[in-house]
C-alpha cells in the first residue's frame, strides 16, 4: 500500500504547489525513484482536471549519455525537450539517485556544455520563468546517510519537512518581504565574513511550498556591481560530482576576484563558464525550522534554519539583477552559534544576530513555525 504521507505531499503539489487548474499540461520527470510515486502524482493530477505527461529517467543513463556526448547531441537534446517543456504548463521533478557523485568521470568539458545549452535552455529559460514548477528529492538510504541518519530516521524527516504547513510560513514571510521593500545595503559579518552589497531596487520571493519542496526561503539579489568584501561559506556543497568545502569568495565592485576551497582550481574553473560566473544572481535567508544541518544537498541546504545563500551565477527573472550565466550555484552559510554564528544588518541595523531574527521579523523563527 502507498505510504498516506506520501499521499499527501503528491495532493499537496498539485493542489497548493503548482496549484494545477483545468486543461493544464503538467510534466512529470522521475528521476530514480519508484513508480508508484509517478501513478499517485498522475491520479492527482488527472482528479483536477489536468493532462499529466511524465518521463522516467536515470542518472546513470544520463551519465553513459554525458560521457560521450558531442556538442551537436547536446543541442539536439535541447532542441527535443525544449519543445516539450514550452508546451507545459507546470512541472514536477522528483530525484532520488543513489550516489550524488555520479557524474565525477564525466568530462569538466561536456558538463560544462550541458549546463550552458540544455540547462539554460530547458530549465533556467523555459522551465523557471515559465512554469508552475516544483522539485523534490525522493528519501533512500543514500540520502539517510548523508544526514548521518538511519533510513526510517531520515523517511520521517523527509516528511515532517515536506508536508509542513506552508501556507502557515507563508504568511509569516510577508514581515520580511515588506522589509525588504525599503533596504538599501545589506552587510553579513562572521567567521572570514565581512560583505556589503546593495539589494535597492530588486523585487524579493517568498518560496513557501510554490517550487521546490521542502521550502522555506525568502531571496531577492544584490544589485549587480554593489558587492564588497568577502564570504566563507560554511557548508559543504556537491558540483558536478566533486564535494567543494570551506568555499570562500572575495568580492570588489560585484565581481569575484579571488576564489578559494580545498580544490581552488576546479572551483575557479566553474566560475570562469562565463563572465555572470563571477557576478552574484542570488541572496537568500533559509528559514525551514525542521532543517537544522547540512546533508551536502542544496534541495535541503539552502532551506537550513539560520542561514543564508549568496549565489555566483544567474538571477531569477522575478528577482532581475541583470546578471545572466549557465552558473547558478547556491552556497551556503549557516550563523547559529554552533556554526561559528553570524550577523545581518539592513542599512546599518541589525535584524539577524546568530541565526535568529529580531524585532518584527522573529515570526520567521523557527518556534513560530512548527
Amino acid at each position: 500500500m502507498i505510504d498516506q504521507r506520501l499521499k499527501k505531499l503528491c495532493s499537496t503539489l498539485v493542489h497548493y504547489s503548482m496549484n494545477v487548474q483545468k486543461g493544464e499540461r503538467v510534466l512529470i520527470e522521475n528521476f530514480d525513484c519508484p513508480e508508484q510515486l509517478s501513478e499517485q502524482l498522475i491520479k492527482e493530477v488527472y482528479a483536477v482536471g489536468g493532462v499529466p505527461y511524465c518521463t522516467m529517467r536515470s542518472a546513470r543513463v544520463q551519465r553513459a549519455l554525458l560521457i560521450g556526448a558531442t556538442r551537436q547531441q547536446i543541442e539536439d537534446m535541447t532542441r527535443y525537450d525544449a519543445a516539450m517543456m514550452q508546451d507545459m504548463q507546470a512541472y514536477v521533478a522528483f530525484r532520488g539517485a543513489l550516489n550524488t557523485s555520479e557524474m565525477s568521470d564525466v568530462s569538466d568539458e561536456n558538463l560544462s556544455l550541458y549546463r550552458s545549452i540544455y540547462s539554460k535552455r530547458v530549465h533556467h529559460e523555459l522551465r523557471v520563468q515559465k512554469t508552475k514548477w516544483v522539485v523534490l528529492r525522493y528519501p533512500n538510504g543514500s540520502m539517510a546517510q548523508l544526514a548521518g541518519k538511519s533510513t526510517e530516521q531520515f523517511e520521517d524527516f523527509y516528511f515532517d519537512v515536506c508536508n509542513l504547513d506552508y501556507s502557515r510560513m507563508d504568511k509569516a514571510m510577508d514581515a520580511l518581504q515588506e522589509r525588504l521593500k525599503a533596504v538599501d545595503m545589506v552587510r553579513i559579518t562572521g567567521p572570514d565574513t565581512d560583505i556589503s552589497f546593495s539589494v535597492k531596487g530588486i523585487p524579493s520571493k517568498k518560496c513557501s511550498g510554490h517550487m521546490n519542496i521542502p521550502d522555506g526561503e525568502i531571496y531577492t539579489a544584490p544589485v549587480r556591481d554593489s558587492a564588497n568584501g568577502r564570504i566563507t561559506y560554511n557548508t559543504p556543497s556537491f558540483s558536478q560530482g566533486f564535494k567543494y568545502e570551506n568555499v570562500s569568495l572575495v568580492f570588489r565592485d560585484g565581481k569575484i576576484i579571488e576564489a578559494t576551497a580545498n580544490n581552488t582550481k576546479r572551483l575557479n574553473k566553474i566560475l570562469d563558464t562565463d563572465e555572470g560566473a563571477r557576478y552574484l544572481g542570488e541572496f537568500a535567508f533559509g528559514v525551514n525550522p525542521y532543517i537544522k544541518e547540512p546533508m551536502c544537498d542544496t534541495l535541503f541546504d539552502e532551506k537550513i534554519s539560520g542561514s543564508i545563500h549568496l549565489t555566483p551565477g544567474s538571477c531569477y527573472e522575478d528577482a532581475d539583477n541583470g546578471n545572466e550565466s549557465a552558473v547558478h550555484w547556491d552556497l551556503v552559510l549557516i550563523q547559529r552559534p554552533e556554526y561559528g554564528g553570524g550577523a545581518i544588518y539592513f542599512d546599518g541595523e541589525l535584524v539577524r544576530k546568530d541565526g535568529r531574527f529580531l524585532g518584527e521579523l522573529s515570526v520567521l523563527n523557527e518556534e513560530n513555525l512548527v
